[in-house]
């Protein structure tokens, strides 16, 4: 099967500044890792998944945020090195960022200790393009 994730790339613009929404991994593995690390809220689905429907819901998981169809501009795919192919749709939307609340999830951190942390999904964050 392959590797295939949807997204939404949120966008706006400030004093004519384009901003991007970008999310980071959180949990212990991500810690201290920044670079490369962020992207659009996306995220992995099957061949019976719908992409846009999976980019909805992924973005909603990960920020709190319900948005609809409305408005949205499809993007082409991309290939990941990886060979992931990433779908993904843009829409220019003002959210504000301290009212985010991402899903949280289960973990067993150190691996193989038995100790199982809850982790938060996402830190968020606006950034200048």
């Amino acid at each position: 099967m392959k590797k295939q994730s949807a997204g939404i790339l949120l966008y706006k613009f400030t004093d004519n500044v384009l901003q991007v929404l970008l999310v980071h991994p959180g949990g212990p593995f991500w810690k201290n890792k920044d670079v490369n690390s962020w992207s659009i809220p996306k995220g992995e689905f099957s061949e019976k998944e719908d992409a846009l429907a999976t980019a909805l819901r992924e973005f909603n998981e990960e920020t709190g945020y319900t948005l609809d169809s409305t408005n949205l501009i499809k993007l082409n795919p991309i290939k990941q090195n990886s060979g992931k192919t990433v779908y993904a749709w843009a829409v220019e939307k003002d959210i504000d960022t301290k009212q985010i609340k991402s899903n949280l999830f289960k973990m067993e951190w150190p691996p193989k200790s038995g100790r199982i942390q809850i982790q938060g999904c996402h830190i968020n964050l606006w950034r200048r393009h």
